[in-house]
């Protein structure tokens, strides 16, 4: 039922977040005196919709995206009309176009088209929606950050490991309640420790943080310690034979690598309290997921092509950091709701997650190409830039950029867009991510 609810609130959010990436193209072109005839959630058959005044708001039935309808998005032709210029396949899908957007616009509302615009208002039409998704990300990580706080272990013991791992060994006992062959009960169960213990000092040296104390002890392997412990508001001193177990190497992240080294080990897991940040944590916070989210997308072809060929053809375990659609995240947040955590643990979870989504869409609409706000926003800015060199070496104005050259470009990216979308929900439908 939790992983229900989840996943129906994780799809709203992405909705929401959909609808505020097209307000913010709506509420600047209307602003600016550009006609918008749609305001549409998703794509398809539409599901429901309303007139309010010369706009028309919607729900589509495909909810992977949005778009605004703003008259005049595509120029005259280099001539200052749309009669029919080219030939060949493609000159005639542009004609069609170009015929198409001129007759969106009815005598009298020629200055209302989009393509009017002077080239700053453009960008600010263009960049509202990216810019949008931008700022939804910044106030849903502030609230993670400052309002619940990042998990920091604390010096109390929430769960003690059965056995003392090595490299090819889990530390998982048999059903028997024996430990595999080839390892041992970890020190903290031979000592004794609990759940609930809260580590006080070591060997007579206070605690004052579990990074500090667990340092400790992976430099001290085969020494003997002892700890002092508070246990249900007694202190009890705990001898302590550290043991030499092969642990990974993390990386910046808190992730094991393949690096392997010898260490101390005892066998303790930490609780976690969530500690408020500051708010200046938030642009740096905000700053090392974009260089991520930068690197993930440079590399989605490539992970795109793994998933096709090693998890669906190949039959291979789904990688963590491959593809995701709306379906896959809808479910991990729904997986996110399900998880025997603390609410608190649930919510920042769920709201990073929908916060981390919304900066890679950010990202992801500033590509330089069409049909992408990026492809808007280069064509604006090249208009740009070949008026005022014209202006510098008076010459005439060369007019507007003829975008319409650019469709088939468009065209194709769509289709590919489309496709990737079919693949992924695929793959999350039949191999889905699993944060298990």
């Amino acid at each position: 039922m939790l992983e229900l609810v989840g996943i129906l609130l994780f799809a709203a959010l992405i909705g929401a977040s959909i609808a505020l990436h097209e307000l913010g193209h709506l509420l600047p072109a209307k602003r600016f005196g550009v006609k918008v005839t749609d305001y549409m959630i998703g794509f398809g058959p539409t599901l429901w919709s309303t007139r309010r005044g010369e706009t028309r708001y919607g729900l589509k039935a495909i909810p992977v995206g949005g778009y605004i309808r703003m008259i005049g998005m595509l120029p005259p032709g280099p001539d200052g009309t749309s009669r029919p210029m080219s030939t060949g396949r493609f000159g005639a899908m542009i004609d069609d176009a170009r015929r198409a957007a001129a007759e969106e616009v009815v005598p009298g509302e020629e200055s209302r088209a989009f393509y009017r615009l002077p080239v700053r208002r453009r960008l600010v039409v263009m960049l509202g929606g990216p810019v949008m998704n931008l700022l939804l990300a910044f106030v849903l990580f502030a609230i993670v950050l400052v309002g619940i706080g990042l998990p920091e272990p604390t010096l109390q013991v929430r769960a003690v490991v059965a056995c003392t791992p090595s490299a090819s060994q889990s530390t998982e006992p048999l059903p028997s309640g024996a430990c595999p062959t080839g390892t041992e009960a970890s020190p903290a169960v031979v000592a004794g420790i609990v759940a609930g213990d809260v580590i006080l000092a070591i060997d007579g040296v206070p605690a004052t943080s579990w990074d500090e104390a667990t340092a400790w002890i992976r430099a001290h392997a085969g020494v003997s310690a002892v700890f002092t412990i508070d246990r249900a508001g007694g202190v009890v001193d705990v001898p302590v034979v550290i043991a030499t177990a092969e642990r990974p190497v993390l990386d910046e992240q808190g992730n094991p690598t393949e690096e392997i080294v010898t260490a101390g080990y005892v066998g303790l897991s930490p609780e976690f309290d969530f500690v408020a940040q500051p708010w200046s944590s938030v642009p740096a916070y905000m700053w090392d997921i974009t260089a991520r989210s930068a690197v993930a997308l440079l590399t989605l072809p490539v992970k795109l092509y793994d998933l096709v060929t090693g998890t669906l053809i190949g039959g291979e375990e789904r990688a963590a950091d491959s593809p995701v659609s709306v379906v896959g995240v809808s479910r991990i947040g729904g997986e996110v709701a399900a998880m025997d955590e603390p609410l608190e643990a649930k919510v920042a979870t769920f709201l990073g997650l929908a916060a981390s989504l919304n900066l890679f869409l950010f990202l992801f609409n500033l590509l330089p190409i069409l049909p992408l706000d990026g492809g808007h926003v280069a064509s604006a800015l090249y208009e740009g830039a070949r008026r005022r060199l014209a202006a510098l070496r008076g010459r005439p104005d060369p007019g507007p950029v003829d975008t319409a050259r650019l469709l088939p470009v468009a065209y194709v990216v769509a289709g590919a867009l489309l496709l990737m979308g079919v693949v992924v929900i695929w793959a999350d439908l039949v191999k889905p991510i699993s944060l298990g």
